[in-house]
């Protein structure tokens, strides 16, 4: 099974920005409160645009969502 080498820091800012839903922040970037949950939980690694979305809702630079661990690493 392939690891998952994205990493997010989407729940903690969600909690940072007036502890923000899951749904909330689902309905603000275009996608599902179920999807929100699986990439809080690294089972989902999300399309480039949803993961600039996300970043454009908390007003961040997209590496402050989501970084990315080479195998390398």
């Amino acid at each position: 099974m392939r690891k998952n080498n994205i990493t997010n820091n989407v729940r903690r800012l969600r909690f940072d920005a007036e502890e923000m839903t899951q749904q909330e922040l689902a309905e603000k970037a275009g996608a599902t409160r179920q999807t929100i949950h699986h990439i809080e939980k690294g089972k989902y690694s999300p399309s480039l645009e949803l993961a600039f979305r996300i970043a454009h809702v908390f007003n961040t630079p997209l590496k402050e969502v989501f970084q990315y661990k080479s195998e390398e690493q």
